[in-house]
């Protein structure tokens, strides 16, 4: 009985033993799982992809495109993707079925088409490609990021869309079924060993016929052996060896060698996070280091284009507001007049600190200090984006002034001040803008002791006194006074801020008397139509001024740290 209860216990074991491995080899279930867009989705211009996708189930997801042309995969925060999207009919996949096999995919109705976001500003990068493309979520920084997919903002997006996650199957059985096979061959072993030393306990004096087993005739001319019957045969393992009915070791050892290998695919069976909990808060800064050095490379190529072939039709787009106003009053001018200067390069290989605006609403205004060929001192550049679908423009450009020092900004981004608070400044930046002009206007301002004198101003107020004392037939006035909307005040590191203004010269002449002659300079003539009048003149020069405010409760002057001016109007009255 004993040895028929081990011949069941061994074959039970080798079933659950093979049951136990074939689930961790042959049997084992896909390692992956993937999901597509559910048939019947509407077609859109623009599809939007959460980035939270990537590790929706846990694990490196992977994304596969296929389109039968080309199309372009955006990558950018969630704000600035909506921005871009905007009024646009779009798809967004933001979530999978609980098998991991269907893509959850929400369709918004809009206008048709978009524009081509292929370059485009807003986004942190845009890859162009065809066929078929993969992705693996390598967002380039930090905080929330959303994917846009879009063939050229015209044509339907590709739909052909699938992400594979790791599939986290389990075989929760494979390992009880491996121990338990093991025991079950450990008992089989160890009944079997019990039944032969029993049976031997039972035999009698050497060549006595009483045991159970057949003995070896040892009279005769021939000797014959007997054949044991199943309890004498050495058991056949799993494995294939062949062992003793009494060693017990060989189920043991196998117990301890499969579950050792068993125990890796049991660690990966993991629970799938949830979808924001890796995910660190958006980043306020609306440029990465990348974005704002592709802006400035393009920016620069576009002022050198319109420089060279002095055309102001090559500057528009990236050059707007005062920038582009200088430099095509200044191409007007050299047409005329060639021996009129060229305005200063704009530069962008050597960058040397920027100041990126945490203010997330459009327009945005950004600032770069670079240095290149042909700059004496560092450029002070500011950029504006009016919209999610505009390109960055160049609106000031001012030189860092001679003994001057930019000062710091968080690297984290800059904190953007309205003009008319104070915000723990020692002014509004209204109060130091119009001092800053008081300042230029007047030899005698109330602002001297507190806006020093520098090598601008000196010039300003010198320039105008020399046109009142070459200029006895005429009476003269000047005025400094800000303009447009491009003004912007940012928090600079030490707690005070750092101001943009564009501001305007004017300076009028009328003759004193009746029949008296006021004269223009050939630059102003050459806008103005004309060299002389006896009624009267108007020059208007655009100032671009970068102003410094200290922090409250310190230090009560206010810098002037860059400048220019340029002739941007005249006429003859």
């Amino acid at each position: 009985m004993r040895l028929k209860t081990a011949a069941a216990l061994l074959l039970l074991g080798l079933v659950a033993l093979v049951a136990g491995i074939g689930q961790l080899s042959w049997w084992a279930p896909n390692d992956r799982v993937t999901a597509t867009i559910p048939a019947g989705t509407q077609d859109a211009p623009l599809t939007v992809i959460d980035n939270r996708l990537g590790d929706l189930r846990g694990g490196e997801a992977t994304l596969t495109i296929r389109s039968e042309g080309s199309f372009v995969l955006a990558t950018g925060r969630p704000d600035d993707v909506a921005g871009w999207v905007g009024p646009a009919a779009h798809n967004t996949i933001a979530g999978a079925s609980d098998d991991g096999r269907v893509l959850t995919v929400q369709h918004a109705d809009g206008e048709a088409s978009s524009p081509n976001p292929a370059g485009a500003d807003v986004f942190a990068s845009t890859q162009n490609a065809s066929g078929e493309y993969e992705y693996h979520w390598d967002v380039p920084d930090n905080g929330e990021w959303q994917l846009m997919l879009a063939t050229d903002g015209s044509a339907p997006a590709p739909r052909d869309i699938s992400i594979t996650w790791p599939s986290h199957a389990t075989t929760p059985w494979a390992v009880p079924l491996i121990v338990i096979g093991a025991l079950l061959v450990v008992a089989a072993g160890v009944l079997a060993f019990l039944h032969t030393r029993q049976a031997g306990s039972h035999g009698g004096p050497a060549g006595s016929a009483t045991g159970p087993w057949p003995r070896r005739r040892t009279t005769g001319s021939t000797a014959t052996a007997a054949i044991p019957r199943t309890p004498g045969k050495a058991p056949r393992m799993a494995d294939g060896a062949t062992r003793r009915p009494g060693t017990v070791r060989l189920g043991a050892g196998l117990a301890v060698v499969v579950l050792g290998l068993s125990a890796a695919p049991a660690a990966q069976a993991t629970t799938a996070p949830s979808p924001s909990a890796a995910q660190a808060p958006s980043a306020g800064r609306v440029l990465l280091d990348d974005q704002l050095t592709r802006i400035l490379e393009q920016t620069a190529n576009a002022v050198q284009a319109g420089d060279d072939a002095k055309d102001a039709g090559k500057l528009s787009l990236r050059v707007g507001g005062s920038a582009l106003l200088a430099r095509t009053q200044n191409y007007k001018v050299r047409a005329a007049v060639a021996s009129a200067p060229a305005l200063s390069p704009v530069r962008a290989a050597d960058l040397r600190t920027s100041v990126i605006t945490t203010q997330r609403e459009w327009p945005r205004t950004v600032m770069a200090v670079t240095q290149g060929e042909g700059n004496t001192t560092p450029q002070l550049l500011t950029l504006r984006q009016e919209s999610a679908r505009s390109n960055y423009k160049l609106i000031e450009a001012a030189p860092l002034l001679p003994g001057a020092t930019f000062p710091a900004t968080p690297r984290s981004g800059a904190e953007q001040v309205p003009l008319d608070s104070k915000a723990g400044l020692a002014y509004t930046p209204a109060e130091a803008i119009a001092g800053v002009a008081d300042r230029l206007t007047y030899p005698d301002s109330v602002w001297a002791d507190r806006v020093p004198e520098n090598a601008y101003i000196k010039d300003t107020i010198g320039y105008q006194g020399d046109i009142v004392k070459n200029g006895p037939n005429g009476n003269f006035t000047a005025k400094h006074t800000l303009v447009g909307n491009e003004a912007a005040a940012f928090r600079t590191a030490d707690g005070g801020a750092v101001i943009l203004a564009p501001l305007d010269f004017l300076f009028e002449g009328t003759p004193k008397a009746s029949g008296d002659k006021l004269t223009l300079a050939d630059d102003a003539a050459a806008l103005a139509g004309g060299k002389e009048t006896t009624a009267g003149i108007s020059l208007t020069f655009r100032e671009s001024l970068v102003i410094v405010v200290p922090a409250d409760g310190g230090a009560k002057e206010v810098t002037l740290i860059g400048a220019t001016r340029n002739l941007t109007g005249a006429a003859l009255k």
